[in-house]
């Protein structure tokens, strides 16, 4: 079980986008939005009814509502998160396929283990071309990176058909869903 000191550990979900920012187009017409929400609402649903709510999950927004990128970290850092972890979506003008997971510049030990946990799971166990931990400076991982491990997933390319078509389906949005739990918790318990 993730407990400190008896608490259960805190995970915040950041559903990228939402509102007047679609995010990424797909090729059939859907929105990074609307994926990553539908993702994060499957990990809430999973944590409650697979493991109990083991973990004391949050999602930065539970509607189609944008958020401020400050007010997300922001969240983050009042509910002492012990991870925070940004869903999106990729694009991409050539044929790229996969999962990539950015952590920051700073290339923080825990994040980077995070970052590997929730890859290696998700691509393991889905089939996804595994793209690597990369680094950038985004805001939402700059912000978080001093209070607690974050990383960004970029869960597959919306320009892809194979894989845009694959966010269609909802026992596979459940499938992602439960990988990224999976490996969130991998991390939780070995960190």
């Amino acid at each position: 079980m993730c407990l400190v000191f008896g608490q259960k550990k805190v995970v915040v979900i950041d559903p990228g986008h939402g509102g007047i920012d679609s995010g990424a187009v797909g090729v059939n017409g859907t929105y990074e939005k609307d994926v990553v929400l539908k993702v994060a609402k499957a990990i809430l649903k999973l944590n409650n009814s697979l493991i109990d709510n083991e973990l004391d999950i949050y999602l930065t927004r539970y509607t189609d509502t944008l958020i401020s990128l400050s007010d997300r970290s922001r969240l983050a850092k009042s509910l002492k998160a012990d991870v925070f972890v940004s869903l999106h979506c990729n694009a991409s003008r050539n044929n790229s396929r996969g999962i990539e997971v950015y952590v920051h510049n700073s290339k923080n030990k825990k994040s980077i283990a995070l970052g590997v946990s929730v890859l290696n799971e998700s691509t393991q166990k889905l089939g996804f071309e595994k793209r690597g931990v990369k680094f950038a400076n985004f805001q939402v991982l700059r912000e978080t990176i001093s209070y607690c491990p974050s990383v960004l997933v970029e869960m597959g390319f919306m320009t892809s058909i194979d894989e845009a078509d694959y966010f269609l389906k909802p026992k596979n949005i459940k499938a992602i869903a439960l990988a990224f739990l999976i490996g969130i918790m991998d991390y939780l318990n070995t960190g």
